[in-house]
């Protein structure tokens, strides 16, 4: 019996795993495992969710137009050089879709975002895996891996799952030796938690190059994750390019006034930011202690290192804490299969964690 069949190379793709939620697990839970902020929305974004509901039977704006204005007066940008979509997510298929084909060639790191192999694959694009260098994109071995039928790079500035990020110089040497019609997406998911001098989300990039495009999402440190929000700062020709195929009505209207609340809220941001700073620092000072490896992090997560001694592993340390309610994110997915993930979460949470890590590690 004959059936439709998918495109070439679809059934190769290996799909999206989403960290563990706790479902089933009785008693509290403490949720580390998807990069959510502890704090939740702003509270004037949850209002101006609440005031859309008296109209659902309209279609959105298509356009986004109040939302990209917004992140227009927000970050001194054109609004006309913005796309909005359901989650970075949807920006980042929508870019594969329109730039990448059979034959053609995407560069990312060996830890990079999951999501990139996904859109390249489904294009019928090759992926293409380049090695880093202490957990962090290495420009070197990128451009290394360019051939004639590169049309694309990835990369996350601050990478998940690791948390490492290229300094802004480095970033320009890459956009400058790459061939000029490679496509260089910058994944600004978690920029705004980065307090480092040279760092620069991608925007001056975008500002000065045809080539570049900055993605940036309102899942982390607006609290907006289960609204899907995202956006896209590019140079006109792409932007024209993308919104040719991109769905008309893809960011609904009470998503839509809720991150222009978000971004409108400062306030909100900041305290997010400097919570995040606080307990990011202690939890890689305790959990160091604790004679575990965390790589340095920029963003609203660490990466923990397990030993490969029976009983002591990553594998074992996952079991372990989520008998106890505490959802860390395990990483054989992404090829870090000695590691776990784990959110910047409440006082209580980060304290919770690094107790049970200290009684797992029989220093309790």
């Amino acid at each position: 019996m004959s059936r439709p069949v998918p495109n070439a190379g679809i059934l190769d793709i290996a799909p999206y795993t989403p960290g563990k939620s706790g479902a089933g697990l009785t008693g509290r839970v403490f949720k580390l495992s998807a990069n959510e902020t502890p704090l939740g929305p702003s509270p004037k974004a949850i209002e101006a969710f609440k005031s859309a509901a008296d109209h659902l039977e309209d279609y959105p704006e298509g356009s986004s137009r109040i939302l990209r204005e917004a992140i227009g007066r927000t970050y001194g940008l054109d609004p006309d050089h913005i796309i909005c979509g359901a989650g970075s997510d949807e920006i980042l298929n929508l870019l594969a879709h329109t730039y990448l084909g059979p034959g053609d060639e995407a560069i990312h790191t060996t830890h990079g975002f999951l999501v990139y192999p996904i859109a390249t694959m489904a294009n019928g694009a090759i992926n293409v895996i380049v090695p880093e260098k202490n957990f962090t994109a290495d420009v070197d071995a990128i451009l290394k891996a360019v051939t004639p039928r590169t049309k694309m790079v990835w990369l996350a500035n601050p990478n998940n799952p690791t948390g490492t990020y290229v300094p802004f110089d480095e970033v320009k040497r890459l956009r400058a030796e790459l061939p000029s019609h490679v496509l260089l997406v910058i994944d600004a998911a978690y920029s705004e938690y980065v307090v480092r001098n040279d760092y620069e989300a991608g925007i001056e990039m975008v500002s000065t190059t045809d080539n570049t495009v900055m993605t940036r999402t309102f899942s982390k440190i607006h609290g907006l994750a289960a609204l899907r929000v995202g956006w896209m700062y590019g140079p006109a020709n792409i932007v024209d390019a993308v919104s040719r195929i991109r769905g008309p009505f893809n960011v609904s209207t009470p998503a839509m006034l809720a991150a222009v609340a978000s971004l409108e809220d400062t306030v909100h941001q900041e305290h997010s930011r400097v919570h995040t700073d606080k307990w990011r620092a202690w939890l890689t000072d305790e959990v160091s202690k604790l004679g575990l490896t965390v790589t340095p992090s920029a963003a609203n997560f660490i990466l923990i290192h397990f030993p490969q001694e029976a009983g002591k592993t990553a594998e074992d340390a996952d079991a372990f804490l989520t008998k106890r309610g505490l959802i860390l994110r395990a990483l054989k997915n992404y090829k870090l299969p000695h590691a776990l993930r784990m959110t910047v979460g409440t006082e209580e949470a980060n304290r919770l964690v690094v107790e049970a890590l200290a009684e797992f590690m029989g220093q309790k």
